[in-house]
């Protein structure tokens, strides 16, 4: 009998459980920062920034390079009408909106020339999310912030090991964060990062992280503005010590997978997968099948199949816009449109080779 095929799960060594277990033993007094320091510096090495600030999450992160920022209510921030509800929540936290727009039809990412016309004197900020580990147009993207003096900002939640033209996601923006939820290429089970290398929006973010308390500040427990409390965990933070150790490997092995499918699904017709243009490396943290129109293949129909092959797959995100929270944008055709024919194909780091082939049997199935 077939065991049920996971869409992902962490990759966990002896390393990991070796330092979770060291900081759980001897991370505590004047060693309670030790793994935290440690991540940070080695994550901000691996992207070629000034600094680094271990979080709670990369919703967390966001909320405060927003909030450092300075937006709020009236404010407006663009971004992606495809993307998950953590790239759009803290907008709303601070009380400003969120404007979506429509993606591009191959890389699923913001269009550049839609964000542009959706400025507005309101407009604060554009929102880069490199969905799935594809790749958002950043030097279009980083021109139109130029022009009109907004801060482009990059989700980078499920880019760690993507590279855009020899800069990795997240380090080209005024801020970039990361998650390491459990899903993740890089995990500490919940977790993110905010990166920048902006110095006065480091201090500004590293003090809201921290209930507003300033490193400078000589007063103990003397809060210098109200903040939030974003900080990472020791022990979290010392199982992302050692996934940065196997980086390479991490990332190395969900791009095998990605590569894996692509040549087993490239002669199909009407199948599309994550694009990778010239000059880029993208991390495929998670393979993605779109399905052409005229193949007939729905997103439910696709749940079917693999819900009976007892593969656990998943759908592709809806459009923010078609959200109970949110105005519907169906202008934002693209947004609409591909989620109802596209799904996620299971990627996680020891998947094997005949578990990959359950899945494009059950592609094949479908068709």
């Amino acid at each position: 009998m077939n065991s049920r095929i996971h869409y992902t799960k962490p990759s966990i060594t002896e390393l990991e459980i070796a330092y979770a277990t060291d900081a759980a033993t001897n991370g505590w007094g004047d060693r309670c920062y030790e793994y935290i320091a440690r991540f940070e510096e080695a994550f901000k090495a691996h992207l070629g920034v000034k600094y680094a600030i271990a979080t709670s999450s990369c919703t967390g992160a966001l909320h405060m390079g927003l909030a450092a920022l300075g937006i709020g209510p009236g404010d407006e921030v663009i971004l992606a009408d495809t993307n998950w509800i953590a790239s759009a929540a803290p907008i709303t936290y601070l009380g400003a909106k969120p404007v979506f727009v429509d993606i591009l039809p191959d890389s699923w990412c913001i269009d550049p020339a839609l964000a542009e016309a959706a400025i507005t004197p309101h407009t604060k900020a554009i929102i880069a999310v490199h969905l799935y580990g594809n790749l958002c147009e950043m030097d279009e993207l980083l021109r139109i912030g130029e022009r009109h003096g907004i801060p482009i900002i990059e989700d980078a939640a499920e880019a760690i090991g993507s590279i855009y033209h020899g800069k990795r996601a997240g380090s080209m923006g005024r801020f970039g964060t990361f998650s390491f939820h459990g899903t993740k290429t890089l995990t500490t089970g919940e977790g993110g990062m905010f990166v920048t290398n902006d110095d006065d929006l480091y201090e500004t973010v590293l003090t809201l992280s921290n209930h507003g308390r300033a490193r400078w500040q000589t007063k103990q427990f003397w809060p210098d503005m109200v903040g939030f409390k974003y900080k990472m965990s020791n022990i979290q933070a010392a199982i992302g010590c050692a996934q940065m150790e196997r980086i390479e490997e991490l990332t190395a092995r969900k791009r095998e997978i990605f590569h894996y499918y692509r040549a087993r699904l490239a002669a199909l017709p009407g199948v599309t997968m994550n694009p990778e243009r010239s000059g880029t490396v993208i991390s495929a943290w998670m393979p993605n099948v779109v399905f052409t129109p005229d193949t007939g293949v729905t997103r439910e129909r696709l749940q079917v199949t693999f819900a009976q092959a007892d593969i656990d797959a998943r759908v592709f995100f809806w459009p923010l816009s078609s959200l109970p929270s949110f105005k519907p944008v169906s202008a934002n055709r693209n947004a609409w449109d591909i989620p109802g024919r596209a799904f996620n194909l299971p990627s996680f780091h020891e998947i094997s080779d005949e578990q990959q082939h359950r899945v494009i049997d059950g592609i094949l199935a479908c068709l």
